[in-house]
């Protein structure tokens, strides 16, 4: 097991979650003490090494939540991916290894207990939402980065987990996207938009700011040990 010291110490281990015949290649860090976990779905053509992903998951692990990113498809899927593009758009299948991934989270000895969320990057946002759907009772929050929960579907408004939608200022389709997926949803929902920040949050501080966004609204419905919500008549912003 690798071991860094960050505040107050994170111990962070490479894992592999077996599921359907394969092993997901997984980075869990559990700080002291944590107060909650997060699970990372990532978006198309990318990976648990993502820079972004890797930001965000710092300044949680920070504020005392341990963070997994995983990838949801094995090194061989995403070499045939590459060319086929034919699992990107798989939202059951990343959906369900997602749900596999919380479940081994919930076994691990060092985040066994712990309350779920869920962070969501573009197309891995539908898969999060999916996966919230299908287990209500076990996700407490989640958080969408630039995300595409259109791609939920009808799972939308099934989700009971408070829901966060941080969308770049300049990204304007997929703005666009999140207002549609929003009003189809009846859990507590808040659409942020970051000014300036085109798909990918590259610009100066605005990466920042979404790590801000999440390390807030999981601390407000994770740390908080708030239940997931009822369902209401519409959705709450």
């Amino acid at each position: 097991m690798a071991r860094s010291e960050g505040r107050g110490g994170v111990t962070s281990r490479a894992v592999r979650i077996p599921m359907d015949g394969v092993a997901l290649e997984g980075d869990l860090a559990v700080p002291d003490g944590a107060r909650g976990v997060v699970v990372f779905a990532h978006g198309s053509g990318s990976s648990r090494f993502s820079p972004r992903n890797r930001a965000v998951a710092g300044e949680l692990q920070a504020a005392g939540f341990a963070t997994l990113l995983v990838d949801l498809l094995t090194a061989e899927e995403e070499r045939i991916e590459a060319a086929t593009r034919h699992l990107r758009f798989d939202i059951a299948l990343l959906a369900g290894r997602l749900e596999t991934a919380a479940e081994w989270v919930a076994r691990d000895p060092a985040t066994r207990g712990l309350p779920l969320g869920y962070f969501g990057a573009s197309t891995g946002a539908g898969a999060a939402l999916v996966a919230a759907a299908r287990r209500p009772a076990a996700v407490r929050a989640v958080v969408s980065r630039g995300g595409r929960p259109d791609l939920a579907g009808a799972a939308l408004a099934d989700v009971r987990a408070p829901t966060l939608l941080v969308v770049g200022g300049d990204d304007t389709a997929v703005i666009a996207m999140n207002r549609s997926a929003e009003a189809r949803m009846r859990c507590v929902t808040r659409l942020e938009i970051v000014p300036g920040a085109t798909h990918l949050f590259e610009e100066s501080g605005t990466l920042e700011q979404v790590a801000r966004l999440a390390r807030d609204w999981f601390e407000r419905h994770i740390a908080a040990g708030v239940p997931p919500t009822q369902p209401s008549a519409g959705a709450v912003s």
